[in-house]
């Protein structure tokens, strides 16, 4: 029976490309690559490079996850200038099957196989194994999925774009910088803020609010400074950050009554490391009036793997039409 191997396997987000090869059922990954996005001037460009520079034949088929909604044929990237057709690049590929998903609904459908040592348990109870599992994750943009469970010990992974829902505020301060922020955008979503460009956008928003002129600073800028401690505004931004993310993730995890757990991907939130303060976390996570007691069982843990999406997107291929 024909299961689709060997798979050239992607996960394609704002700022990075990452590849892999999966040479037969149940092998591990191979040859796993990270290229900038801005170093091919497409997807196929930078597919073909990958499979060139590890001397691999030509795949059978390829399941890919990109970071923004896939609606039909014609994809276009949010946080980058890719943009392209699924069946010209399957065609271009010479692919038998090309299936291209949400990149956090790949990394949903990895999170039954994770490990121990692929998490950081940031409190909670015991996740209860038939129950919804919710994921979201800071990087470029804000991902957002779930596993969604029937009941009857069956999952499907959830593909949206929770990431761009509208950001509100939980007390006075987050109010007064929403205000700052509507100054600058028209919709303000919780990507706005948690998100690489969103502790910059934070950091401005702070020195409005503070009267402080603000320094030219990128994500990376801010994220060593609050560390470091070495800038107050800085501090206060990754602050808010923690705050906010706490906020969202405990909305979506009572959307989904999500008691099989949270868990928090992308590579901002390890970046931080202990400038992310997890208490403070819990708090806004489990702020939910008279469901805190039930917020407060829910574990949440933050995935440490360096490429489980990679995994989701072979895990697409047997389970999604």
């Amino acid at each position: 029976m024909n299961q689709g191997f060997p798979r050239l396997l992607g996960d394609i987000g704002g700022t990075n490309a990452r590849w892999a090869w999966q040479a037969s059922p149940g092998a591990e990954l191979e040859d796993i690559s990270i290229q900038p996005c801005g170093a091919s001037a497409s997807l196929e460009v930078s597919a073909k490079a990958y499979l060139n520079s590890h001397g691999r034949p030509q795949p059978l088929w390829a399941g890919i996850g990109v970071a923004t909604a896939v609606t039909g044929d014609e994809v276009r990237m949010t946080n980058s200038d890719w943009r392209f057709s699924i069946s010209a690049f399957q065609q271009s590929l010479g692919l038998e099957r090309c299936l291209v998903v949400n990149d956090f609904t790949s990394l949903a459908l990895s999170l039954p196989a994770l490990k121990a040592t692929d998490l950081r348990a940031i409190g909670g109870g015991v996740g209860v194994s038939d129950r919804s599992i919710a994921l979201l994750g800071p990087g470029t943009g804000l991902g957002v999925s779930g596993l969604i469970a029937d009941g009857k010990g069956r999952f499907t992974a959830l593909s949206g774009e929770g990431g761009h829902v509208t950001l509100s505020a939980s007390d006075d301060g987050e109010a007064s910088l929403l205000g700052a922020l509507r100054s600058t955008f028209d919709h303000v979503s919780a990507e706005r803020v948690l998100s690489g460009q969103g502790l910059v956008n934070l950091y401005h928003a702070v020195c409005t609010v503070q009267g402080v002129a603000p320094q030219a600073l990128g994500p990376a800028d801010v994220t060593d400074a609050a560390i470091a401690k070495t800038d107050a505004q800085c501090v206060a931004a990754v602050e808010y950050f923690t705050r906010f993310l706490g906020n969202v993730a405990g909305n979506l995890t009572l959307t989904l009554g999500a008691l099989g757990g949270l868990y928090i991907g992308g590579g901002i939130v390890p970046r931080l490391g202990p400038a992310f303060d997890e208490t403070l976390f819990r708090q806004y996570f489990e702020a939910k009036g008279r469901y805190q007691g039930l917020l407060q069982s829910v574990p949440v843990w933050v995935i440490t793997a360096s490429t489980p999406a990679l995994v989701g997107a072979s895990r697409a291929l047997d389970v999604l039409p």
